[in-house]
């Protein structure tokens, strides 16, 4: 059966600008074999061009503009579909400004129809502004709903999400969170996969670090959802979810032959479990790892991060 991709970037391709071991063998092999995929991630600043040169630059060649879907893309697909000739005041950087003018949606700072929030150039004048707009009428939107983003291992970045949430407290207005794990990013990553493919994928895998973007949009979309262990989330935590991947990962270096050759890797819903019965093997079950969580209490979360 034919498999497309869905593929993150922090945490599954690389960290820290470092390649995760494996991910050049997997996208040479995702190329050589002709497989669909698509990089999709939430972060809206960078353009696809962009996306292109950095990883070019970490060693993944091959790869062109039309191989990457980020939040800002879906942000614009979305309100240009339910809402033709709107404009838009910007909160955000290059990647979102090009997404909505590719999608001809005009940048309007005296009375637009939505304020839209990504990724940086949040200052206080922009704020401000975004504020007053929405208090005229606009309605809020953000890309995605990351309060942080990583920046390295010990320190990250404001998000789109907590962005959003500054407008939301000082508006009293409700921001429209797109971005994963939002199915209207899964929907149109999609029909993107086909539009693009050389082949068609009989179904389609999301591969992802993160529990509540990557696998939880996944199973909501009804998708094959595989956790990687390289990025956010560590195995021990994975049952403290209603929701559970359909695989779990070392690594994307465990798909290299699987892709190369079509076949599934022997227990290949995940190297960590082979709970089936009588020794068989049964694919695509999705992983109840309760068992992980259990008798070992865990400390409340903080109030904020």
């Amino acid at each position: 059966m034919k498999t497309g991709y869905l593929i993150d970037m922090d945490g599954v391709i690389y960290r820290e600008n470092q390649l995760i071991p494996g991910a050049v063998d997997f996208v040479d092999a995702l190329l050589s074999t002709g497989t669909p995929f698509l990089f999709l991630t939430n972060n809206s600043a960078p353009t696809g061009e962009d996306l292109t040169v950095r990883l070019k630059h970490l060693g993944i060649t091959g790869l062109g503009p039309k191989h990457f879907y980020t939040s800002a893309m879906n942000t614009a697909d979305f309100l240009a579909e339910i809402h033709p000739n709107c404009t838009a005041f910007v909160v955000g950087e290059g990647g979102l400004l090009a997404a909505l003018h590719e999608r001809k949606i005009a940048n309007d700072a005296i009375h637009p129809n939505y304020v839209v929030v990504g990724e940086g150039a949040a200052t206080t004048e922009k704020l401000t502004k975004a504020h007053e707009l929405i208090e005229k009428g606009a309605r809020l939107v953000a890309t995605n709903p990351d309060n942080w983003c990583p920046v390295s291992s010990e320190k990250t970045r404001p998000g789109a999400g907590a962005i959003a949430s500054y407008l939301e407290a000082s508006t009293g207005r409700r921001a429209y969170y797109l971005g994963k794990p939002n199915g209207y990013m899964f929907h149109r990553a999609r029909v993107r996969l086909t539009e693009t493919a050389l082949n068609s994928a009989e179904q389609v895998a999301m591969i992802g670090d993160t529990m509540e973007t990557d696998i939880r949009g996944a199973v909501e979309a009804g998708l094959l959802a595989y956790l990687v262990l390289t990025g956010s989330t560590k195995l021990e935590d994975v049952g403290d979810y209603v929701y559970q991947p359909t695989r779990i990962l070392h690594s994307v270096a465990e798909l290299v032959e699987e892709v190369k050759t079509g076949q599934p890797a022997p227990f290949a819903d995940s190297p960590f479990f082979t709970h089936a019965k009588n020794g068989a093997h049964k694919h695509g079950n999705r992983h109840q790892t309760d068992i992980l969580a259990l008798h070992k209490p865990r400390p409340r979360p903080a109030m904020t991060k």
